[in-house]
């Protein structure tokens, strides 16, 4: 599994239930990632999707500790669910938000794309440090770019000791 993410230059990633930064090229970077691949996201990070809706081109996968139906996309309880409807993913999957499951799925990662945004706006979730975490290595940086005056750059993490996802765990 990989984390696809945007994080501030503090590791904010949302305020209200919303990214504070919208950037076409990090937009397109996330689109191109993840077409045709199975994504992974809680449930208010699908509410916060455009429409509310699942993303076209991608299986969907929703995880909630509440019950719920939605059009498009899967609906799994907890990681023993979510590993029974991976267990035969052939596609690259990738975990993209918000907060509680960026934590809860992190270390079975083995690959984290973080857009680094260098401002620090007020927000009310954070991603996980990975320059401070000894498992999580820097692998490659973009050189950095601009949009609207706000710079930032595309940067590759590695875990090196990422955990397998397995049944009833």
């Amino acid at each position: 599994m990989r984390i696809i993410v945007v994080v501030d230059e503090n590791w904010g990633i949302g305020c209200d239930g919303d990214q504070p930064f919208h950037i076409p090229a990090d937009q397109r970077f996330f689109r191109d990632k993840t077409m045709g691949k199975t994504v992974v996201m809680g449930r208010v990070t699908l509410a916060a999707l455009p429409g509310g809706v699942p993303l076209k081109g991608r299986k969907n996968i929703v995880l909630s500790r509440g019950a719920f139906d939605v059009d498009g996309a899967d609906v799994c309880a907890d990681l023993a669910a979510l590993s029974d409807v991976l267990r035969d993913a052939a596609d690259d999957v990738f975990i993209i938000g918000g907060q509680q499951i960026y934590e809860m799925l992190l270390d079975y990662c083995d690959y984290a794309y973080v857009t680094k945004i260098f401002a620090a706006p007020d927000v009310d979730r954070h991603f996980p440090n990975l320059d401070a975490l000894e498992n999580w290595q820097l692998v490659k940086q973009s050189e950095t770019q601009s949009h609207e005056g706000l710079e930032f750059c595309f940067c590759e993490y590695q875990n090196l000791w990422p955990r397998q996802l397995s049944q009833g765990k």
